[in-house]
């Protein structure tokens, strides 16, 4: 495991990676050049697997396949060269034990990110964690997510010093701590109130649907429910005649390394084809269930 601090470098040099000291805030954070920036790489209490390389360089697409053109802005463009661990990581739970090994068929790679300590960061909480990360990279002033209450819980009212806290069925906000700058730090720490509160349901309603002929990275699946499912799509290729494939990401109960599926040893890209999404630990997801969050 690495922390911020000894990961950036490397990071930096081997995913595409913009991890300066002055990434670990939203507002200075910025791509340049289509580098994208990861700012938990930078933060020194981050902990998470050591740098290696990235998805786009691990994962080339299939003989005559050739990946979507993306904005360098882009949700897409930023899950596109996430940073991954070594090949042969294993997929750990949020103590520390082990889930899959290195070897497991339906398991890829492992992004290098933290879990956290607590049995938080799941499935939906996963894409949530993606695309949020994505707008802090960005600077972006307006990340909210909706709550299984259907209340939004906005970045900027946890800066204030106002928390989520239970009101009978919904929740509240209060304001039970000081105003804090946005620092890595304290952003990781809001996504945590997030996770507490959101569920498949709350991401479900907050995207929008997104029809197969659009389907593009940042893009996910989900079924709502207790327990419900989320698969982010990580990227996509397509062919001259038009057939495409997806790498895939997810994240899953418990709280665990967030893996880049594969649907067995012979390749990790899946085919878009017939009516539903077919993923290795949850039933098909039809193709009505694609989602997008903005």
């Amino acid at each position: 495991m690495s922390t911020g601090a000894g990961a950036s470098a490397g990071a930096s040099a081997s995913a595409g990676a913009s991890a300066s000291a002055g990434a670990s805030a939203g507002a200075s954070a910025s791509v340049e050049d289509g580098q994208q920036v990861y700012a938990w790489l930078a933060d020194p209490k981050s902990v998470h697997p050591e740098v290696v390389d990235d998805l786009r360089s691990r994962f080339t697409p299939p003989a005559g396949f050739s990946r979507v053109k993306l904005r360098p802005e882009s949700f897409g463009a930023f899950l596109r060269t996430l940073p991954l661990a070594a090949s042969g990581t294993p997929v750990l739970n949020y103590k520390g034990g082990v889930l899959h090994p290195g070897d497991d068929p339906n398991i890829a790679a492992v992004v290098a990110i933290d879990v956290g300590t607590a049995d938080l960061q799941q499935c939906a909480d996963s894409v949530v964690r993606m695309h949020a990360e994505w707008l802090f990279s960005h600077g972006r002033d307006d990340i909210t997510y909706r709550a299984a209450s259907g209340t939004m819980m906005p970045f900027t009212k946890w800066l204030t010093g106002e928390r989520p806290v239970a009101n009978g069925m919904s929740i509240t906000w209060k304001k039970t701590s000081p105003p804090s700058t946005p620092t890595h730090a304290v952003f990781r720490q809001y996504l945590d109130g997030v996770f507490s509160w959101a569920n498949t349901v709350a991401l479900s309603v907050q995207a929008k649907p997104v029809e197969l002929a659009d389907l593009a990275p940042g893009d996910f699946v989900v079924q709502g429910g207790n327990p419900g499912h989320a698969v982010l799509v990580l990227d996509v290729a397509v062919a001259a005649d038009g057939r495409r494939v997806v790498l895939l990401g997810q994240g899953y109960m418990p709280a665990q390394s967030f893996q880049v599926l594969r649907p067995n040893l012979v390749s990790p890209w899946f085919t878009v084809e017939g009516e539903s999404l077919k993923t290795p630990y949850w039933d098909p997801f039809p193709w009505t269930t694609l989602r997008r969050l903005y």
